[in-house]
């Protein structure tokens, strides 16, 4: 059983910056896909970013390209999201996730295995 903590989100102003952290419970982490989704009130869960196991793969959803990025450090067993420049339609649940069965970055929530609680993102106009 993975278990993934998210933390790092909150209320902040449009044009501000945010780094989110998931960290992993097991050491197998270095080898999985990891994800980021969000989810706004009332609408599906959205593909956000993606890094593969090695870290040699990673790339973000049309929405949020060229003002976020998603990095891993294995040796902390933790991912980021560093986000720049928000806008209130970034305003969502982030949830962090795990696909441990995938050697590629997917992008649909179904193909990933384990979720953390979520943390709110809030952007005030």
């Amino acid at each position: 059983q993975v278990q993934l903590v998210e933390s790092g989100g909150g209320l902040v102003q449009a044009g501000a910056s945010l780094r989110l952290s998931c960290t992993a419970s097991e050491r197998a982490f270095s080898s999985y896909t990891m994800g980021w989704f969000r989810q706004a009130p009332g609408k599906e869960r959205d593909f956000v970013a993606g890094i593969d196991g090695s870290g040699g793969t990673a790339f973000v959803g049309d929405s949020v390209k060229g003002r976020f990025t998603i990095s891993r450090d294995s040796a902390k067993n933790t991912v980021y999201l560093q986000m720049h420049t928000l806008k209130p339609e970034d305003t969502a649940v982030y949830y962090c996730a795990a696909d441990v069965w995938g050697w590629s970055v997917r992008t649909k929530p179904m193909n990933y295995q384990y979720w953390g609680q979520g943390t709110q993102v809030s952007v005030s106009s």
